[in-house]
């Protein structure tokens, strides 16, 4: 009887499928796994280099907004309470209330700096749910455009980002300061 071989498994590479290197995701990834890292959202007061570092466009007593660091599409930031709670019915009336005024005035600054077509507006509650940081919840506000939805994530499991953080941090940075944000 003669002896069957398995057939050769083609690379990723020959079946159209390249790699994608995103080495700054590496400890992002680590933290996520182990638990390891501290709250991005739980900070003190923060001078300009600080905010400018942790990418925070606005913090006051009760709230921030501050950019995804992996953002989904240019503009992608988030927008979260001060005080570490998971779920927003944790949230005092005022938190709430400064929370959701916050969430306006960004849906306003970012319409005003893109011009998008739309807006995702969402949080993902728990990590089931898809929440990267689960015990301090927040709102992912997303700007989209007709279209932004391309060839690139279908075939190419890839997402085009065609600004950089540090040109996002600059664009929108002055829309929050204008609007009389004080930073804490």
């Amino acid at each position: 009887m003669a002896r069957r071989t398995p057939p050769r498994r083609a690379r990723p590479e020959a079946a159209g499928a390249g790699c994608l290197w995103a080495p700054w995701r590496s400890a992002y990834i680590t933290r996520a796994r182990t638990g390891g890292a501290r709250c991005i959202f739980c900070f003190g007061r923060l001078g300009e280099s600080g905010r400018r570092r942790r990418l925070v466009l606005h913090a006051d007593p009760l709230a921030l907004v501050m950019l995804n660091r992996y953002p989904y599409a240019s503009g992608h930031i988030l927008v979260a309470p001060r005080r570490h709670v998971a779920s927003p019915e944790m949230l005092t009336a005022a938190e709430l209330a400064a929370t959701a005024a916050i969430i306006a005035r960004a849906v306003a600054h970012l319409r005003a700096a893109y011009r998008p077509d739309g807006l995702n507006l969402g949080a993902n509650l728990g990590r089931a749910a898809g929440a990267g940081i689960a015990d301090h919840m927040h709102w992912h506000l997303v700007p989209r455009w007709e279209g932004d939805t391309n060839f690139m994530p279908v075939i190419g499991s890839t997402r085009v980002l065609p600004q950089a953080l540090e040109e996002t941090y600059a664009l929108l940075g002055p829309h929050f300061q204008a609007a009389g944000a004080a930073s804490t």
